[in-house]
C-alpha cells in the first residue's frame, strides 16, 4: 500500500480541527483539571485527540508512526529515544510546554521548517488549547 500524504493529512485536519486545545499560559506547568473529562474542554479535548491516536499514543514506550505524547511536558523536542526524529526537530531547542505545543499544533512546518509530521496544523485557538489542556491530564506520567 502506498502512503497516501494529501489523503491522510486532510484526514488529520479535519479530525484536529474538531480536538479542542487549552492554552495555559506561557509555563511550562499549566494549572490542567483534575480529570480530563471533567469538563466540556476536557471531554472535547479527548474527543479530538482521536485524530492524533492513530500516530500518537498517549501510553509510556509505545511508538508509532509518531513518538508517545506519555510525558511531553517538559520534554526536549527530538530527544525521545524511542523515535527517530527529524535533525530539524533535533536541532530545535524546544521543549514542550504549553506555549510551544500550541504554537507546533498551529502550524509544524512553521513552527520547526522541515519536521517530518505530515499535518498541516489546526487554526482554532480554542480547538488548540483544548487538546493541549487535555494532554496535560491524559499524557502526565502516573504519580
Amino acid at each position: 500500500m502506498i502512503y497516501d500524504f494529501k489523503e491522510n493529512d486532510r484526514k488529520m485536519r479535519v479530525g484536529l480541527f474538531r480536538i479542542g486545545l487549552a492554552v495555559a499560559g506561557a509555563t511550562s506547568a499549566p494549572a490542567f483539571a483534575a480529570d480530563s473529562n471533567s469538563s466540556p474542554a476536557g471531554a472535547h479535548g479527548k474527543a479530538l485527540y482521536e485524530s492524533c491516536a492513530p500516530c500518537h499514543s498517549l501510553a509510556p514506550n509505545v511508538t508509532g508512526i509518531g513518538p508517545t505524547l506519555y510525558g511531553v511536558f517538559g520534554r526536549k523536542a527530538g530527544t525521545l529515544a524511542s523515535f527517530r526524529f527529524s535533525p530539524a526537530l533535533k536541532r530545535s531547542d524546544i521543549t514542550w510546554d504549553a506555549k510551544t505545543l500550541d504554537s507546533f499544533i498551529e502550524n509544524p512546518q512553521h513552527a520547526v521548517s522541515g519536521n517530518r509530521m505530515p499535518f498541516s496544523g489546526m487554526k482554532e485557538a480554542a480547538d488548540r488549547a483544548a487538546l493541549i489542556d487535555y494532554l496535560g491530564v491524559a499524557a502526565a506520567p502516573a504519580k
